[in-house]
């Protein structure tokens, strides 16, 4: 399996699919990198190289104490992008992904990539302040980490059932994804999963996104209950000197089906415009 090792030591996990420009591919929480295989596959036999990495402390990446916060998730990135030696890049990240993109290009430039894609993600800023009244209020962050303090493995059970927009009428449930959520969230370590919740909520990103000097599709669900399309995407958007919105109507947080293939249909034909 293949692995980097970071400066401070810990063992991080990624995949390597495919040849040709690299299009490099970060989950959100609590999930890992196979959360991106059906589009990891896609991308790769369209002609990409697919690089698919778990974050620190998630997956199979090693489970470590300290770290968990945005700038170390940028900095790890770095470190992949670096040890593969990938250049003419294009970074795409889903939900606290996203915030690990923009976070990266914020504080390492963008000498290595090319273009980003920001879907369903987090920046500018999650958590409900009096500059950002749209945003969600604490308690139902403080309520998360209950959540997966007391019983994770319902937590993440129920928590699939809104990620995917399940619980909306007329909706055609999948089991089997739920219980793929489910297993993903349980392979992250607890107190990885629990300090990402404040590195994904409460990290603010908006100088990060106004540095930002390449090209930028924020891709984002109009029916999204994880991080809602007002406070995130149509702000991000703004703060971005070349970003486009993509916007899906109906979308939950976590594509599937139809939302799913119009969005790989998408994303190729950025990374590849």
């Amino acid at each position: 399996m293949p692995y980097i090792t970071l400066s401070d030591g810990s063992q991080k996990f990624f995949k390597d699919w495919g040849t040709g420009r690299p299009v490099v591919l970060s989950h959100g929480w609590p999930l890992n990198a196979d959360a991106w295989d059906s589009l990891a596959v896609a991308v790769a036999e369209a002609g990409y190289r697919v690089v698919a990495h778990d974050r620190r402390g998630h997956g199979r990446s090693e489970q470590t104490w300290d770290g968990n916060h945005m700038d170390q998730y940028a900095d790890d990135l770095a470190e992949l992008l670096e040890q593969l030696d990938l250049t003419d890049a294009v970074l795409v990240g889903h939900s606290t992904g996203g915030g690990e993109v923009a976070r990266y290009l914020g504080r390492h430039g963008s000498d290595r990539v090319r273009k980003a894609v920001l879907l369903g993600a987090v920046p500018p800023l999650m958590l409900r302040t009096a500059a950002n009244p749209e945003g969600t209020p604490i308690e139902a962050f403080d309520g998360i980490r209950a959540g997966v303090a007391a019983d994770r493995s319902q937590f993440y059970y129920d928590l699939s059932e809104a990620f995917f927009g399940f619980n909306r009428p007329g909706a055609e449930v999948s089991e089997g994804k739920r219980r793929e959520f489910w297993l993903q969230g349980m392979q992250a370590g607890l107190k990885a999963a629990l300090d990402c919740v404040e590195a994904f909520s409460e990290t603010d990103f908006t100088e990060d996104l106004q540095k930002i000097d390449i090209p930028v599709l924020v891709a984002h669900g109009d029916d999204d209950q994880i991080v809602p399309i007002a406070a995130s995407a149509e702000k991000a958007v703004a703060l971005l000197s070349q970003g486009v919105l993509k916007v899906y109507p109906g979308a939950p947080h976590g594509l599937v089906g139809a939302y799913e293939v119009a969005f790989t249909r998408d994303l190729l034909e950025f990374v590849g415009a």
